[in-house]
């Protein structure tokens, strides 16, 4: 009886620090602006630059249409991110927009938000097994995963090897639909190359189910590559990292150098999001590309959809039959995916002011 009194209590203080912990405009949490409507954003963790950069996004723009925001940050923890949303409903916000831990614990309280009226749109992972979502907003994550493997390609120079070369894949985690997308858009490039015996990979590790990394976890990235580098290359150098995340380039990176890697041996690594620390590894020649994803464009279309369904017109899509999500084809903005690397990191996003050179410098 006491435990079950101690996590009724446990579960009403974290209610109440969620509340008093959002993110809204200065006036102190009274609707303000040309319309005076709420909106909540649930964002998935604060560990990766990139969640940071879209949570800022979305709250600057919507609030520059007069909206109010109620920002939230998961941390990665299911359950933390499903109490603030369920605070989100019971603020009776005007839309939620829901970037996902696992929408697989969100069910129920997405089905909440539906009978309330409230307009959920789904942000770059796509909730899956619900009829409550309205769109969705993302990138073309089938072609991000088909950009890598052209990288992968071109780079190596797979379609007139003279030798076989040596490859290892880190992929996303299970339970992001986009992972999954990913995957498929990398194999629709290197698979003939895996089953022609131009790519070999030694630890026999290909498929999604072997490959994937839950939670997108740099740590394990780590332990893999580690793992991957005593058990199978101790006498033969690993040439090429498939990897969907820079965050997965930063684990990979530190097994190398753990394992004497040096410039002339470093293996090509991709990655995803160009995040700042990305971006300077490139330059440093310790990661050889990511893909370019520019969340102010993504952060803009997912505020005109919000905008469209609380003022009741149609926003602007372009892909409406794609996303399955287990209950419905999701009605979709699919933004455009660029790969980065040191050749053209500079107009990508120092010359469209998208970072800062001094940023870049001093990433750490």
């Amino acid at each position: 009886m006491k435990k079950k009194i101690l996590s009724v209590a446990l579960a009403a203080v974290l209610v109440l620090s969620l509340t008093l912990a959002g993110c809204g405009s200065s006036d102190g949490g009274e609707k303000q602006g040309g319309n005076g409507k709420l909106v909540g954003v649930a964002m998935p963790t604060q560990s990766s630059e990139r969640w940071i950069k879209d949570g800022r996004n979305m709250k600057a723009q919507l609030e520059a249409l007069g909206y109010e925001v109620f920002l939230q940050y998961a941390e990665d923890d299911v359950q933390v991110q499903l109490a603030q949303i369920e605070t989100m409903i019971a603020k009776k916000v005007d839309c939620l927009v829901v970037a996902s831990v696992d929408s697989s614990a969100l069910i129920n309280a997405l089905q909440t938000a539906k009978e309330e009226g409230i307009p959920v749109i789904s942000y770059d992972r796509l909730l899956m097994n619900t009829d409550a979502v309205s769109y969705y907003a993302s990138f073309d994550n089938e072609g991000v995963g088909r950009k890598i493997g052209e990288y992968i390609e071109e780079k190596a120079g797979l379609a007139d090897a003279a030798e076989p070369q040596t490859i290892e894949f880190f992929m996303g985690s299970p339970d992001d639909n986009n992972a999954v997308l990913l995957y498929k858009g990398v194999m629709s490039v290197l698979q003939k190359y895996l089953d022609d015996g131009t790519l070999v990979c030694k630890s026999g590790r290909t498929s999604f189910e072997d490959t994937c990394i839950l939670r997108w976890s740099q740590e394990v990235a780590l332990q893999n590559c580690e793992n991957y580098l005593s058990g199978f290359y101790a006498d033969e150098k690993l040439d090429i990292c498939c990897s969907a995340f820079d965050g997965f380039a930063y684990g990979i990176k530190a097994a190398l150098e753990a394992a004497g890697y040096t410039e002339e041996d470093w293996p090509i690594i991709t990655g995803q999001d160009a995040e700042v620390m990305a971006v300077k590894n490139i330059i440093d020649g310790k990661q050889t590309a990511t893909i370019f994803k520019n969340t102010e464009l993504l952060a803009e279309k997912c505020t005109g959809m919000v905008d469209a369904v609380i003022e009741g017109s149609e926003p602007e899509i372009n892909d409406t039959e794609t996303y399955d999500n287990g209950k419905m084809v999701v009605p979709s903005y699919l933004c455009e995916p660029l790969s980065l690397d040191k050749d053209n990191y500079r107009e990508l996003v120092i010359d469209s002011g998208y970072y800062k050179e001094e940023e870049i410098q001093n990433a750490k």
